[in-house]
């Protein structure tokens, strides 16, 4: 498929689904990369349009130019937007990542490579459809299982927090200049607010969309093939009016107290997932640097399975 022209379109990605973006690489990526990202899955903020997610992608294509790209948006109707309207616009990653050989499958295990996906996560928006992602394809295929052996990192940009109508209310206002329209939305969005708020009240959490953002990104599992062994970085910054640092790095400590592997990196200048703009060598600097921690694991859990059970037992 070639990419779609127009407004509504990545460069170098095909649209598979509304505002799904496919960058397939398969032709051009070599077996004799092994420490490259397979896929790279990119799940943007609320709101964020295509020359914006485009930054990050021009720069992941020149990082690792043998990986293919998943990219998601997260349009702001996804706020009013029913669980099942929501899965339903994410089954085109599913159907990606199978075609990728990113999926488990009835095939022999050995015949396939060990997949490596890097996950880039943008603010609370873009954790609510991972959250989603996640628990699509452990309903297909199943959570904790020797069939996801992945080789795996997680970076979080601006998130997660509490997730706040304030919070909510200010990304409306930067989605529309008009001040009139401006007004109508807001009020329109703090509607909505209020009555899942009752809703949820009446019929349990499952009503709340987005309430619970920090606990689900808690999950070692949050995507099935992530883990304890996953490393996870965290971009959050001092002037960050949407995402409070506090909020982020008490997340980071949070789930390092639970045993995973988490770095952060905290900014002074940056507004809310701008960090890259303004410090990019420092942001994919620490990119590139998670991703390695990533390799270097998948090469040490490599090392142990070739060693005799004897000895793996004083190597553990």
């Amino acid at each position: 498929m070639s990419p779609t022209p127009g407004v509504h379109s990545l460069d170098g990605f095909s649209m598979i689904g509304p505002g799904i973006y496919l960058r397939d690489n398969r032709e051009q990526s070599q077996d004799s990369d092994t420490t490259s990202p397979k896929v790279i899955l990119i799940f943007g903020w609320m709101g964020a349009q295509l020359r914006y997610l485009q930054s990050y992608t021009h720069a992941y294509t020149k990082l690792y130019p043998n990986a293919s790209q998943i990219v998601v948006r997260c349009n702001p109707g996804i706020f009013w937007s029913t669980t099942n309207t929501i899965q339903q616009r994410l089954v085109p990653v599913i159907d990606a990542l199978k075609a990728l050989h990113c999926l488990p499958s009835s095939g022999s295990p050995s015949a396939q490579r060990r997949p490596r996906i890097l996950t880039h996560v943008f603010s609370n928006g873009g954790c609510l459809q991972m959250s989603y992602l996640g628990r699509m394809l452990q309903q297909k295929y199943g959570s904790v299982s020797a069939q996801w052996s992945f080789t795996s990192a997680l970076i979080f940009d601006s998130c997660p927090t509490t997730v706040k109508l304030n919070t909510i209310k200010r990304v409306f206002s930067t989605l529309v200049q008009n001040p009139i329209v401006k007004s109508v939305v807001v009020t329109f969005v703090s509607t909505v607010y209020f009555i899942r708020f009752c809703l949820s009240l009446l019929f349990g959490k499952q009503m709340m969309l987005i309430s619970d953002i920090r606990i689900d990104m808690q999950n070692p599992r949050v995507l099935p093939w992530m883990g304890l062994h996953t490393p996870r970085l965290y971009f959050f910054s001092r002037k960050d009016k949407s995402s409070p640092w506090q909020e982020v790095m008490h997340h980071a400590k949070t789930v390092k107290e639970g045993g995973m592997d988490v770095r952060c990196e905290l900014f002074e200048e940056s507004e809310h997932v701008a960090h890259m703009r303004v410090e990019p060598e420092r942001y994919w600097s620490s990119v590139q640097e998670v991703w390695v921690v990533a390799i270097s694991k998948e090469k040490g859990e490599q090392r142990i399975s070739q060693t005799p059970p004897a000895q793996q037992r004083s190597l553990l």
